[in-house]
């Protein structure tokens, strides 16, 4: 009877951790997500990965996305930091690796600690912020390279939307903020990194909401991508809060064959 006895506490003592955990995890939000990243261009994207600041890096930094193909990623509670696509790689004879649009630096794989070079399409997530919520976008601050979409699933709270967009703006960018390898544009700059203008930039005098407006180049961008930061202070219709959700982010989400 004694044993009987015990054994019936200790099942209570567990069943109260479980409601201990799920309380927790419920109040503060706190629980891990999954990214799942998918191509559905036609051609070969090799997605790089970047944590903020004082974040621990997700494992792997960098991968290789075939057309069709999609892999998914762990991310712990709180992570903060960015993805995005590099297209045109090539791997010379002693294996190091470059690309046209995105690429990190690093001269391999995975980025070590640098982020895309400009022009490159973002998707930039701050998890487990305040109020306990997710928030998300797509940024074209830093110019264009190939459609992207951020899709949450399951999350509640917040507005759990689509971020981004399935435009191609490579072929109709502005030409001076064109980038072209050959006759082909591969890239489209934002006015800041094409100008280095602190009036596109929102550096110096325009380092405030209310100096730094929109200008014609990142309404160009705003016009074909609703839902994309298109010039830095463009939080209103850009920035989208979750809770509790995974998420999957794709490149060319309608099917893309610009090269």
């Amino acid at each position: 009877m004694v044993t009987i006895i015990f054994l019936i506490d200790l099942s209570w003592l567990f069943l109260l951790l479980l409601v201990l955990i799920g309380f927790h995890i419920c109040v503060t939000g706190a629980r891990s997500s999954t990214f799942t990243i998918a191509n559905k261009c036609s051609y070969t994207v090799w997605p790089g990965v970047l944590s903020s600041a004082g974040i621990p890096p997700l494992s792997p930094k960098g991968f290789v996305l075939q057309p069709g193909e999609s892999t998914s990623i762990g991310v712990p509670a709180s992570w903060s930091g960015r993805l995005w696509g590099r297209t045109l790689c090539t791997k010379d004879s002693s294996g190091k690796i470059s690309c046209l649009t995105g690429d990190c630096g690093s001269s391999k794989l995975e980025c070590s600690g640098a982020g895309a070079i400009p022009p490159a399409t973002l998707a930039e997530f701050t998890l487990n912020g305040a109020g306990g919520l997710d928030f998300y976008d797509v940024s074209l601050v830093d110019g264009y390279n190939l459609p992207m979409m951020i899709v949450p699933q399951g999350g509640t709270g917040g507005n759990c939307s689509s971020a981004g967009y399935a435009a191609d703006l490579n072929g109709d960018c502005p030409l001076e903020l064109k980038v072209v390898v050959g006759s082909q544009g591969v890239a489209c700059n934002s006015a800041c990194n094409a100008f280095g203008d602190a009036r596109y930039c929102c550096s110096g005098a325009y380092s405030t909401p209310n100096a730094c407006k929109p200008s014609s180049y990142s309404e160009y961008f705003k016009v074909a991508c609703p839902t994309a930061y298109s010039y830095a202070y463009d939080d209103g219709t850009s920035t989208f809060t979750c809770a509790g959700a995974d998420y999957v982010i794709t490149f060319c989400p309608t099917p893309s064959t610009w090269y």
